[in-house]
C-alpha cells in the first residue's frame, strides 16, 4: 500500500488541469480544518468548496468497488474503515460550512468539472453546506 499514490493521482490531474484551463485557483492537498492528518484533494478555500476524487477500489465504490479474494476479511475492514473516515470528513466539512464534492475515478473528468463548476457558480447564490455526491443509478 505505501506505494499507492495518495496524492496526484490520474484522475486528479485531470480534474486540476481541466480546472486550471477554465481559470480556476484551488489549493492541493489542503488540510481538513480541525481534523489533523486530513487533507482535501482540491479545496477552494474562499468558497468553502471542498472536492475530494475517490479511487473505486480505495473507497468502496457502490458501481465498480471489487473485493480480493486473498486476505479478504482484512481488506474488507480497511476499505470499510475508509468509507467511515470519508463520511466523518465530509460530515465535519458541512457542519463548518463547505461545500463537499465527491468525484470517482470512473467519473470522466468533463462530467466532474461540471459538476464543480456547477457547485463554485451555485456559491454565489445559496448558502454553504451541503455534498454533491454521484450516485449508483447516476453513475456512467
Amino acid at each position: 500500500m505505501s506505494k499507492q499514490p495518495r496524492a496526484d493521482t490520474a484522475p486528479e490531474l485531470a480534474l486540476r488541469r481541466l480546472l486550471h484551463s477554465r481559470g480556476k485557483r484551488y489549493r492541493v492537498g489542503w488540510p481538513v480544518p480541525g481534523m489533523p492528518r486530513r487533507k482535501l484533494d482540491i479545496a477552494f478555500t474562499k468558497a468553502h468548496v471542498a472536492v475530494n476524487v475517490h479511487g473505486c477500489f480505495w473507497h468502496g465504490c457502490p458501481v465498480h468497488a471489487t473485493w480480493p479474494a486473498s486476505n479478504a476479511d482484512w481488506w474488507r475492514q480497511k476499505i470499510e474503515k475508509n468509507k467511515v473516515r470519508d463520511e466523518e470528513t465530509r460530515h465535519h466539512l458541512e457542519d463548518l460550512g463547505w461545500t463537499v464534492v465527491e468525484v470517482w475515478e470512473h467519473e470522466s473528468p468533463e462530467e466532474a468539472l461540471e459538476r464543480v463548476l456547477g457547485v463554485l457558480e451555485g456559491q454565489r447564490d445559496e448558502g454553504h453546506g451541503e455534498s454533491t455526491a454521484m450516485t449508483v443509478g447516476d453513475a456512467g
